[in-house]
């Protein structure tokens, strides 16, 4: 009886070459970000479907107490809309690019990231705070201010940065998955943040000159800058983004 012959061991496989590196990203890396792109339209459609409820609510409920004090919504396309409180206009953007969440960011040392780093990827909806006349008298040099972000994953995961409530009530990325009612919660918060967000006067050094050029604008509408918190940056406030 001959002996068998010994199975030769197998060759390693051979390491993927350039093209097969770029097909494997292009199918889960950038796929994953078609999911949170997705992801993200569908939350932007949603909010605005809540803002009009919202605003209609509020509108309806502040006519039978002061008409003078109006809230609206207004669709302004595929990227933003907007929400007219009294005397403020609140600005919400939805970014067209996916950003992974920052390497320093507390939230990559959760397990919920550790266990898979396409987790940190994010849609984003900006959110921006302006005075109304701003807009309605054209004052083109006049001040807003970003009130928050609204971070948003592929599995629909979020969390909100911003400030005050904005930035502690909604930064649990794990256990907040977004729903209806969720989101009507933020766009609350966001609004008594807003309207608690008061505007003060500029110190008396800062506006105690005038050009002629100003002064023969002003029956134009006035040109001298004007935002709740003259010198304010968001970076920089108090209430820190967390």
């Amino acid at each position: 009886m001959s002996p068998r012959k010994a199975t030769p061991p197998a060759e390693p496989a051979p390491a993927p070459g350039p093209r097969d590196l770029i097909l494997r990203m292009l199918q889960h890396k950038s796929g994953m970000k078609q999911d949170v792109y997705q992801n993200i339209q569908a939350l932007f459609a949603q909010l605005k479907e809540v803002l009009l409820e919202v605003a209609e609510d509020l509108e309806h409920e502040m006519l039978q107490r002061d008409k003078r004090v109006s809230v609206q919504y207004r669709d302004k396309g595929e990227m933003a809309c907007e929400l007219r409180v009294a005397g403020d206009l609140v600005v919400f953007h939805m970014h067209t690019n996916v950003f992974r969440l920052d390497q320093g960011h507390s939230l990559w040392k959760t397990s919920y990231l550790e266990e898979d780093e396409q987790r940190g990827y994010f849609g984003v909806i900006n959110v921006y705070n302006f005075l109304s006349d701003s807009f309605k008298y054209n004052r083109e040099r006049d001040i807003g201010y970003l009130v928050s972000r609204i971070f948003l994953n592929k599995e629909g995961h979020f969390f909100v940065q911003g400030k005050r409530q904005l930035g502690f009530l909604y930064n649990d990325l794990a256990g907040n998955r977004m729903d209806r009612e969720l989101l009507r919660q933020v766009v609350y918060s966001t609004i008594i943040y807003v309207l608690d967000f008061d505007l003060l006067s500029p110190p008396y050094d800062q506006v105690n000159q005038v050009t002629v050029s100003e002064m023969n604008e002003l029956n134009a509408g006035l040109q001298l800058t004007t935002g709740k918190r003259l010198g304010f940056r968001f970076q920089a406030d108090v209430d820190d983004l967390t």
